[in-house]
């Protein structure tokens, strides 16, 4: 007889994807709205530039605001493409 099979849930630091990474764009003094819209809309993918309006309100509005979130290389990428397009950036967060 076989012996019995017991679901084991692995707690430990495996090699999983874990949580995803967060790109984050501060308000500033020095970028206007249509600037933010432009880059966003030039650098993420799938956001128009009436998407990146939206989100420009919210970065005003709250003084931040995640604008991409996935996986780590991607998220490199984009913050450094929004960064270089002149926008203020908060750390990688995960």
């Amino acid at each position: 007889m076989a012996p019995a099979t017991k679901e084991r849930i692995d707690t430990g630091s495996g090699t999983g994807l874990g949580r995803p990474w967060n790109v984050i764009v501060l308000n500033d003094n020095h970028n206007t709205f249509e600037g933010v819209a432009a880059a966003l809309s030039r650098v993420l993918p799938g956001v128009t530039y009436e998407g990146g309006l939206r989100i420009a309100d919210r970065i005003h509005a709250s003084g931040r605001a995640i604008v991409w979130s996935g996986h780590r290389e991607a998220a490199e990428l984009y913050w450094q493409g929004l960064k270089e397009s002149g926008l203020t950036m908060a750390p990688l967060e995960t």
